[in-house]
């Protein structure tokens, strides 16, 4: 109904699948890794303990994090001078490459060190293909209606919940009717065969949808990332900022099944479930934020959801610590992801308005794959280890709390720069 009055709609839908469908591939491969993180640190990183050996492959989780800032400077320069349809069907390509070595890389039982070799290769692969897929993405979107900007930007995160949604019900389905020895053997690698199936598809139609009119209309810069430092650098800062709890807060989705089966004592699918609960009310949520970040502004719904995310977080964990049920944790996971889903419907919109358009892929680029590189790549091992270290099951909500701080103050920079 938002969209019936425009007669040339259906370019812009063709845009929000184009973009959706890449950034969903993306998310869909970097979640499953995390989901099936116990079985992968038994098959790829032997190690004395389970506990090393877990963390082996959290860290392993957080080794595209190393690549990521890179390739949102090359890939998101790229997109400034030669348009964001080119990058993004570039992002594409090199994504699927390396869900193909993770989808067929023999274990470390068959080729010895070389499996997890190639397991970083595949992981350096994807992390630099996302460092420019979220700013190209996100652009791309905001750029094809700028009256409406929140709303289409808004799809960028709520792909990513069609994302969680897709590797949720995955791992929900395959734990649930696979023996261990199955699920182990080759049980598994059946995710990733579908990342890798549904990559075409997203190349297809990227390759076919026309570029933005925002950027044919700009006069291109031949450095934009020096343009960026010489007049972003504060702005920068902000976005990055402003990124920190959603970026820690899907890693912490990514973290919850491994959570709830190590800490809270509950059965496989019932972590899977919490965190299906949590991207499916995403996917609802976040463009209706968007739409109403085009009327109310940016900074009043991200405000009003990141006190609420500070407030709320740690009496979840602590509720869900003593009464560890399903139940429990499914109420939790639909608290938080209602709240971080109104945060992410503004903010997309937010970032693409900080920056002038010569700029605003590099710009955007940087700003969320430095978050994700200081804040939230390296979470689900932060949480792990803090655990470990404290004793405390309560310790991710910590760190949930210790982002939502550093959101609240880029939140009010951007306040007194004058955004709304």
């Amino acid at each position: 109904m938002i969209l019936s009055s425009l007669p040339d709609d259906t370019p812009r839908w063709c845009a929000v699948v184009a973009a959706s469908v890449g950034n969903a591939l993306e998310w869909f491969d970097f979640i499953i890794y995390g989901f099936f993180a116990i079985t992968i640190a038994k098959l790829f990183f032997p190690a004395e303990s389970e506990t090393a050996s877990l963390l082996l492959t959290l860290a392993s989780l957080s080794v595209p994090i190393v690549v990521r800032p890179f390739g949102a400077i090359v890939l998101g320069q790229f997109a400034d001078r030669h348009g964001r349809k080119t990058a993004l069907t570039l992002t594409i390509s090199i994504m699927m490459a390396g869900t193909a070595i993770t989808a067929f890389t023999p274990t470390y039982a068959s080729i010895g060190i070389w499996a997890p070799i190639l397991i970083i290769v595949a992981r350096l692969m994807q992390g630099f293909s996302a460092g420019g897929e979220f700013g190209s993405a996100t652009v791309f979107l905001a750029e094809h209606d700028p009256s409406r900007r929140g709303f289409f930007a808004s799809w960028q995160f709520a792909s990513q919940g069609l994302s969680t949604v897709l590797a949720a019900g995955f791992g929900a389905a395959l734990h649930g009717t696979l023996t261990p020895q199955q699920l182990e053997s080759w049980g598994w690698r059946m995710p990733f065969v579908f990342g890798l199936l549904i990559g075409p598809v997203a190349y297809y139609v990227r390759r076919r949808v026309d570029e933005t009119a925002e950027f044919r209309s700009a006069q291109t810069v031949p450095a934009p990332l020096r343009e960026t430092w010489a007049i972003a650098r504060m702005r920068v800062l902000i976005a990055i900022g402003t990124t920190v709890i959603l970026t820690v807060a899907a890693y912490t989705a990514i973290f919850m099944p491994t959570y709830a089966i190590r800490e809270l004592g509950l059965p496989t699918a019932g972590g899977f479930l919490a965190t299906l609960v949590a991207g499916a009310i995403q996917v609802a949520i976040v463009p209706v934020a968007g739409a109403l970040s085009d009327r109310l502004g940016r900074l009043p719904i991200a405000s009003v959801a990141i006190v609420a995310i500070l407030i709320v977080i740690y009496p979840l964990f602590a509720w869900m610590v003593a009464r560890p049920t399903i139940q429990s944790l499914l109420l939790a996971q639909a608290t938080v992801g209602v709240l971080v889903a109104a945060y992410a419907g503004a903010i997309p919109a937010l970032l693409s308005e900080l920056f002038p358009i010569q700029i605003r892929t590099t710009a955007v680029s940087i700003s969320y794959s430095l978050a994700v590189a200081i804040f939230g790549g390296f979470a689900p091992f932060i949480m792990a280890w803090l655990i470990a270290v404290t004793g405390s099951s309560l310790a991710p909500s910590f760190y949930v709390m210790f982002a939502a701080v550093v959101s609240m103050i880029a939140l009010g920079a951007a306040y007194r720069l004058g955004f709304r």
